[in-house]
């Protein structure tokens, strides 16, 4: 749990995101700082399998990954899953509200199976920061 400590009651609506989250950067705080004001955060946190199926093999381990989301205040709780996708964590979690950053820019952005999980309750984040981690990295290998 993140250090906001906060329980879930169901009076708080339950805010749940996913991502690989491996180099945590500009955007990443400013997303998901602006998802916790909508009310409970759990992240739902790509393993490392999980990672290399869909994007490249992980700069930090899953669980350094996870320490890392879990001391940001405004994260009450990191899931890590090994699925492709968090479908199955989102059937488990059912929140109230799915979160995506503005790179997605509507729902038609987001696999079909999880669309139809949450079509009624997408909300996208505007973002004023624009970074990737792919693009750090890319930077970085390429001097």
């Amino acid at each position: 749990m993140g250090t906001r400590e906060t329980s879930i009651q169901r009076s708080e609506k339950i805010i749940f995101t996913n991502g690989c989250f491996d180099i945590l950067h500009g955007g990443h705080i400013d997303y998901l700082e602006k998802a916790s004001k909508l009310g409970y955060l759990i992240v739902g946190l790509n393993s490392d399998k999980s990672m290399e199926r869909i994007k490249r093999k992980p700069q930090f381990s899953q669980d350094e990954r996870k320490k890392i989301l879990e001391t940001l205040h405004f994260v009450d709780e990191v899931i890590v899953f090994d699925e492709d996708t968090p479908v199955k964590l989102i059937k488990e979690i059912n929140p109230d509200i799915y979160v995506k950053s503005k790179g997605y820019k509507n729902i038609d952005y987001i696999d079909k199976p999880i669309r139809e999980l949450v079509r009624d309750r997408l909300y996208i984040v505007p973002s004023t920061i624009n970074r990737s981690s792919s693009d750090i990295i890319d930077k970085i290998k390429n001097g």
